[in-house]
C-alpha cells in the first residue's frame, strides 16, 4: 500500500523521538546543519556502489543507502519548516520552463 511523504515523515519523527535524538542533551542534535551534513555523507555513500563500475552489485545495500538519504531529506525539510511535497511540485514547474543542452 502506498504511503505519503507526510506519513513517511511522521514515521521518521517517531523513530528519532524513540532514540532520544530530539532531546536537548542528545549526543546527536537534530539541527538543520547536522542533518544537512548527514544527508551529504549518506549521499556520498551511494557513490561507493558505483566507485569502480556502472553496475549495481548489491541492490539491497543500495536501497538501504537510498533510504538513509530519504530519511535525512524528510527530516531536514520537516525541521526547517519546508513542505517537501510543495517544494518538489514547485521545482517540477520551474524545470518545465528551463532548457538544458541548448546550443549557444
Amino acid at each position: 500500500m502506498p504511503i505519503t511523504i507526510a506519513e513517511l515523515t511522521e514515521k521518521m519523527h517517531e523513530l528519532v523521538k524513540s532514540k532520544g535524538w530530539y532531546e536537548n542533551d542528545s549526543k546527536r542534535p537534530q539541527t538543520p546543519r547536522n542533518l544537512a551534513v548527514s544527508l551529504s555523507i549518506e549521499a556520498a555513500e551511494i557513490l561507493e556502489h558505483f566507485q569502480f563500475g556502472d553496475e549495481i552489485k548489491d541492490k539491497d545495500e543500495l536501497g538501504s543507502e537510498l533510504a538513509d538519504v530519504t530519511l535525512y531529506l524528510l527530516q531536514l525539510a520537516s525541521v526547517s519548516g519546508i513542505d517537501l511535497e510543495e517544494a518538489v511540485l514547485n521545482k517540477i514547474e520551474v524545470n518545465k520552463t528551463r532548457e538544458w543542452d541548448k546550443d549557444n
